[in-house]
């Protein structure tokens, strides 16, 4: 993605979630996603997907079971 695609998507993401520590960079030999942190720790790839020209962008995020809170009940 060039670099003002990922300026977009960040700026998006940031108002978003009202978050100043979400980042997205490039991906080493890919150009078809970014990933994005919080401050630094990674938490998701955003991929790209042009399809009858139009553009959507799909963000991924896996959640670890042991990362979720215990919640009685």
């Amino acid at each position: 993605m060039s670099k003002t695609e990922i300026a977009r998507l960040q700026a998006y993401l940031r108002a978003t979630f009202g978050n100043t520590n979400l980042h997205v960079h490039a991906r080493a030999s890919k150009d078809d996603s970014v990933e994005v942190t919080l401050g630094e720790e990674f938490i998701g790839v955003i991929f790209k997907d042009e399809e009858d020209g139009e553009t959507s962008y799909a963000f991924q995020m896996a959640i670890l079971d042991i990362d979720l809170p215990q919640i009685a009940g």
